[in-house]
């Protein structure tokens, strides 16, 4: 503490009042100008240099773009990041992974989405850098400010801003994760209806997508991604495997198991849905029941913090009152 103090008052002393922020400024904009160049470093081409280890030359980028190719990349909306993705976007596979996954259980299905939620996680964090900064400024100006308040003003903004887009996510998981969770016994039964009047499984999913479009939209977006992709011709295997996935979801990972066992014995698809449409039921009035159960012990602590000490007053004030005057009557 001594250390910082006498290097604060060396730097009001030699730059003024605002010597610390300026300081820290400084090193802040130094810091960022001698690292931001690798960061946006873009990555070689993988390709280019497989193409120059067997000794042939990098291909030239092609000058002419046809039509197509140029409303796909529009489409895409990779030319404005795309020259920042070493920078964005993790260098790990699995971490790659893993947040795309993340961000398509909050609902953001795009191509770029990892590298867009890093632009809008770095951008903010900057903004509310430089806000914190003016802040701090205005505050020297008008009034005296010690040198870690100064620190206070200026990091604590940047990291409010930089932490605030990855809580943002992470709360769209866990209201998505409660929605698809409450509102799936419900669509287990509709689909049960569907297969037991004649209709297939795929046109089933259809239908109940359809359904459950206004109560349930998370769920139902997850049962017509679900379509889509058995309807472009992927396995309906893979697509059930990537429906659980994307639920994030036990009960949906579990009802996932038991129709790709149902499909490859061949066992009775409305009978399997039957049964663990009646469990997922009953594991639903578990769970009401298990949060009504943890009520009264939550409103335990607030009982007794807001209820006992005024009973305690009323009750015992009087006799404690009494029993002082008493004394100083008896020490006169």
């Amino acid at each position: 503490m001594e250390l910082f103090a006498a290097l604060n008052q060396t730097l009001i002393t030699t730059l003024g009042p605002l010597g610390p922020v300026i300081a820290l400024a400084g090193i802040g904009i130094t810091l960022i100008a001698a690292t931001l160049p690798f960061m946006l470093k873009k990555r070689p081409d993988p390709l280019d240099r497989l193409r120059i280890s067997a000794g042939y030359a990098p291909a030239e980028p092609k000058s002419v773009e046809s039509d197509k190719a140029k409303k796909l990349r529009m489409s895409a909306g990779s030319d404005k990041l795309d020259k920042y993705a070493g920078f964005l976007e993790p260098q790990n596979e699995e971490e790659m992974s893993a947040s795309r996954l993340h961000l398509t259980r909050a609902g953001y299905r795009g191509r770029n989405a990892v590298r867009t939620f890093h632009a809008v996680q770095f951008a903010l964090g900057l903004v509310m850098l430089v806000l914190g900064v003016a802040y701090t400024i205005f505050a020297s100006a008008t009034g005296e400010v010690s040198g870690l308040q100064m620190v206070l003003f200026v990091l604590l903004p940047g990291c409010v801003g930089y932490y605030m887009p990855k809580y943002w996510v992470d709360s769209r998981v866990k209201s998505r994760t409660a929605e698809i969770q409450n509102g799936f016994p419900d669509s287990l039964d509709m689909l049960l209806v569907c297969v037991e009047a004649g209709q297939s499984l795929d046109q089933g999913i259809i239908r109940v997508s359809k359904e459950l479009r206004g109560g349930y939209p998370a769920l139902a977006e997850e049962y017509e991604t679900v379509s889509h992709e058995i309807k472009a011709g992927k396995e309906k295997s893979a697509v059930l495997r990537a429906f659980g996935d994307r639920s994030g979801v036990q009960d949906v990972a579990s009802f996932v198991t038991v129709m790709i066992q149902s499909q490859q014995f061949g066992t009775s698809i409305a009978e399997a849905l039957r049964v663990y449409a009646a469990e997922m039921r009953d594991k639903r009035v578990m769970r009401a029941e298990e949060a009504a159960n943890k009520i009264p012990t939550k409103m335990t602590l607030g009982t007794m913090m807001f209820t006992v000490p005024p009973l305690l007053v009323i009750l015992v004030g009087p006799s404690v009152h009494g029993m002082l005057e008493t004394f100083k009557t008896i020490g006169q």
